[in-house]
Parts: C-alpha cells; structure tokens; sequence
C-alpha cells in the first residue's frame, strides 16, 4: 500500500482542510466524498472510491482517484485495503471479540476495538485513514458517537477520519466540526430508493413541478470548506444541526466533552476573527467556558488600581473603549484609577484589562435587553468570586444588573435610567469622586498594569515585564527594558509580538511552554514531528512558545495548531518567531 501525500490547508479546532498530494498542488481536498457504485463527482469534491469484499472477515477497499503519492509516480493512485476483522455491535462493549482488524495505512476501528484492542495504543500504528466501522450505531446511542470521534482524532492526528452510513449534505458541517474528514453518500442513495431527495436541510420528497437537479453534495463541501478557512465553522455547524434533534444532542455532548479536554483551543485568533454566539446553545462553546474558569479561578485585577470595582455594560463595538458609550463613561470617570469591570453575555465578566484579548475582543451577539436566568446566574457567581479573589471595598454598579454582596458597600448609579443617561452619568463620577482614595495614574502606568495583566492571561506569568516601561506610539506600544525593545502590543492579535530581546528574560522566568527539539538538528524554520522530542499537551494555536534544544534556549517558535495535533499531524506544526 502507498502511503497518502497530506498537508493540513486550514484548520478549525477540531476541523481541517486537507490538501492530497503534492502539497505545492494538491490533487483534491477534505472535506470530500468516498464514492459507491453508481456515485459520480469531480476529484476536487471526491477523492476516493471504495469498494468492498464481503467475505468473513470482510475487506474494505479504498482507492485513490489521483496521484495521492507524488512520491512514488505521478500518475499512481494509492489503493488501501484491510480486513475490518470481527465488529460487535456497541451495546456489547464489554465483550472481546478476539479478532481484531488489520493495522496498516487503512485502519478500521470500532468502539469493541477502542475498548478491547490493546495494540491501538501502540505508537507504531501510524494510519493515514481510520475507518469507524460501526458510526452508524454509535450514532444511535447517547453520547458515544462524538466520545468516539474523539478518542480517534487525538489518538491518529495525523489520519483521515471516515465514518460510513452518516454522511449527509444536512450534517456534513456538524461532523466535519467534530472532526471527520470523509463522508459516502449511503444516506442519499438510500433516500433516492424512496423517491426522495438528501438536501442540505434534510431529507424530502421530490417536488414532481420542479426538476431538482442541484448538486447537494458539493454545495454543502463547499460551504464547510470555506467555513474552515474563514473560522466559521461552528456557526454553521450549529445551523445545520437544526435539522434533527439528534445533531443537536450531538453538539451538546460534543460541547460538554470538549469543555473538558486541553490543548484544541485558540490563544491568538487572525484579525477579523468572530466568535458569534447567536443562539442559546452557543453559550456552551469551551472557548467561552473557558473564559468563565480562568475569570473564576485564576484572575487577579491589575497592580496599581483602587479596591473600587466599577461594572460598566458591554457594547456593540470592540473592543469596548472604541465605543460611543464607553467614551461617555470615560468622560463621567474622570479617573482611571479603579478597576472596570464590563458585565456581558455570554462571556459574563470582561476586565478592561483583557478586553482587546481574544475572545473578548472578537465576539458579536444579538442585544435585546432582556437576560435569561442561565445568563444571570453566570454573571453573578463570576461576580462573587472576582469580588471575593480580588477584596474589593466598593462596588459602583452602573450595569443596570442588579447584585448583591453582603462583604462591600454597593452603590447602585443607573437607578432605572439609561447608561449614558445625564444623570446616570453624574451619579456615577460622583460616586468614583467620593469613593476612589488613590490619585489618577499616568498613562504610562495604566499600559503596564494591563499588559501584565495580559501576561498572566496568556503566558504563564509576568515576571518577565518587571521594570519594564513603555515607549512608542498608541495603538502599537513598544514594550523597553533598560533602553532595549523586548516586545510590542499588536492589537490586532490582541496579544504580544515577542523581541528577540526578549528570550533570555522568558526563559529566565519560566514565562511560556517550552517545546524540545531533537538534538541532531539544525532549527531553521517550521516547528514540525521530523524534529520534536517533547512538547506540553496544553499548547493554543497562536501561542508563543521557547524553543529548547539539548536543555538551552535557542529561539521563541508559534504554534500554528494546537497541542492534540502534534504528535502524528504531517507538516507545520509552529512556525520560527525569533531565534537566537
């Protein structure tokens, strides 16, 4: 069997846009189709064909329709074949049924399998597609469908992920989201049988006055493959999973189960990037529970301000400060020496700190006004820990959110008028006025304590930013030590862009994660598997990392995927930042 040329195009959490074949010029891409008999479509939309031998044990076959192996011959299409060996219903996985399937390039895998086969853990099984055989019962049974495709993804990185039987142009989005890269046309031809037609809002009857002659298919890889590149996937996804109860149950467990795992988020999104949270379901996305626990569990207010917490609302525009209203706020402050705190949905809590940071910098929601009790619960029980972490002693509350907290005073300044009302805006700067005992910090004071409050948001710590100050012009401040630039605020990152400067001082403090590099090489550009020994399992796409090689610095590197893709994904993993 040859092997598959595969490079990763763009990516989306657990979603990728595959390239096959040369990587310069890919033959075909995934998202795509696995044909059947009597199927057509172009390479572009279906790179494979597949067949199978229903014998005891039965042999699936999947052929390449290009040069998938550039390597081996321009005009060779790879075959992959393998027994799928034994296969027991789910329901029946506590049984072993004793024979398993072959292990080569082509890997069919079942949930008996996952629980029973101990040579899949073997690091030597490197399969560039894995089959799960038995999905379509999975699909059926609460939970296990997403649980398995996970286990799969983060077991085989580097493979294809084809599940036959539950493809459709109605839920192609929803799988791809969790992470299957191949689909049949099963469900299609199956309702074609029954006079139907599989369009990407579900199945339906055929309307005799109209001749439906649209190519659901290829509509729907279109749609997601552009989702994936422009990020966007999972709002689509969740529109798509409208059409059935049971995608909807799948995203939810999809949601709950990722919430729990490390290492498929995002540190740094690309400018433009939004995080769209237009249905209740969406306030469930991890990248918003995480936000929740680091705001719960782990922030602190920035050195230098009051214990005066002053609760702003959001605004349509971000970040905040840009903002009309926001600017009316800053006008009736007159100081800036509390801590603004700006009260939201879905993300609860956003400190002016961290407001340009992803996702509080990039996120878009529908305002009506009116909060649900799930969304009040979260804002308040975020607001008695950032309250009881932090020991205020005032809360100026110009939220229009009612709270109570018996440990400080709390002055209520909308009492019932608008935010930007005049006498909202009065009784709020009368409240900071009487209220806020330290003077007003320079400018220069403000950029620092945020910054470091950035730091401890996206770096392990900010000792790195002791005695630092600030040079440079708004919005791309020059971050100095001692006369040497060390690093600049990019804000259309919303995070740091690292000197060279900067290295020693990282590596000093123990500041990032730090990835290790095999010791008979020369690093002279991307980060990827051919020369890594070691890495954390907590690594962000976007994230800075210090590059180590035989236990000494030798540069800062940024991981382009995150930490579940690195250990068989084929090529950049991280790109060089700076080296020494």
């Amino acid at each position: 069997m040859q092997a598959l040329g595969r490079s990763v195009i763009a990516r989306q959490r657990m979603a990728r846009l595959w390239g096959l074949g040369d990587r310069s010029e890919p033959s075909s891409f995934t998202p795509g189709l696995v044909l059947m008999d009597g199927d057509d479509a172009p390479v572009s939309i279906a790179p494979f064909t597949t067949s199978k031998d229903e014998g005891i044990p039965a042999i699936i076959k999947l052929e390449a329709r290009a040069a998938f192996a550039p390597w081996e011959g321009s005009e060779l299409s790879p075959m992959l074949s393998a027994s799928i060996g034994h296969v027991l219903p789910p329901s029946l996985d506590e049984a072993d049924a004793g024979e398993s399937a072959d292990k080569g390039l082509l890997l069919p895998v079942s949930w008996q399998a996952m629980c029973h086969d101990q040579e899949l853990a073997e690091t030597e099984i490197q399969p560039h597609v894995v089959v799960l055989t038995d999905a379509l019962q999975l699909a059926g049974r609460p939970g296990r469908l997403v649980e398995a495709i996970d286990v799969i993804k983060r077991r085989f990185p580097g493979a294809l992920l084809w599940c036959p039987g539950i493809g459709g142009p109605d839920n192609c989005a929803v799988y791809s989201w969790f992470g299957v890269d191949l689909f049949d046309t099963t469900r299609s031809q199956q309702a074609e049988a029954f006079g139907a037609v599989l369009s990407g809002e579900g199945p339906r009857l055929n309307e005799p006055t109209v001749e439906d002659d649209v190519d659901h298919w290829s509509l729907a890889i279109a749609e997601v493959r552009r989702a994936i590149r422009d990020g966007n996937l999972r709002e689509l996804a969740m529109k798509k999973s409208l059409s059935s109860p049971r995608l909807v149950e799948h995203m939810r467990r999809h949601d709950q189960l990722m919430s729990q795992k490390n290492g498929f988020l995002n540190q740094i999104v690309s400018e433009g990037t939004t995080l769209r949270i237009h249905s209740s379901d969406s306030h469930d996305d991890p990248i918003i529970t995480d936000w929740v626990r680091f705001m719960t569990e782990s922030y602190s207010r920035p050195e230098g301000v009051d214990d005066v917490l002053i609760l702003l609302p959001c605004s349509a525009r971000k970040p905040y400060s840009f903002s009309r209203s926001h600017r009316s706020f800053r006008r009736a402050l007159g100081h800036n020496a509390a801590h603004e705190v700006m009260v939201t949905s879905p993300l609860g809590l956003v400190p002016r700190d961290l407001e340009e940071c992803w996702p509080a910098g990039h996120y878009d929601i529908p305002v009506t006004g009116n909060w649900g009790d799930d969304e009040l619960k979260r804002v308040r029980t975020m607001l008695d820990a950032l309250v009881s972490n932090n020991g205020y002693r005032v809360i100026i509350n110009h939220s229009g959110m009612e709270y109570q907290n018996t440990s400080c005073e709390i002055i209520e300044t909308r009492q019932g008028d608008s935010a930007t009302y005049h006498d909202s805006l009065n009784r709020l700067g009368e409240a900071v006025l009487n209220h806020v005992r330290i003077k007003r910090r320079r400018g220069e004071e403000v950029n620092i304590a945020n910054f470091r409050s950035v730091a401890r948001f996206h770096n392990l710590n900010d000792n790195w930013l002791e005695g630092v100050n600030i040079g440079g012009r708004f919005p791309r401040w020059k971050i100095n030590l001692n006369g040497e630039q060390i690093a600049m605020w990019a804000p259309d990152r919303g995070g740091f862009s690292l000197a060279k400067a900067s290295i020693p001082l990282l590596d000093k403090h123990d500041s990032l994660p730090r990835v290790h590099l095999k010791s008979d090489i020369k690093w002279k550009g991307d980060l990827n598997l051919s020369i890594l020994k070691s890495w954390p399992e907590t690594i962000r796409a976007g994230q800075d990392l210090l590059v180590m090689q035989d236990d000494a610095v030798v540069g800062i590197g940024r991981a382009t995927a995150p930490a579940w893709e690195w250990s068989a994904t084929p090529g950049r993993l991280g790109k060089m930042h700076q080296r020494l």
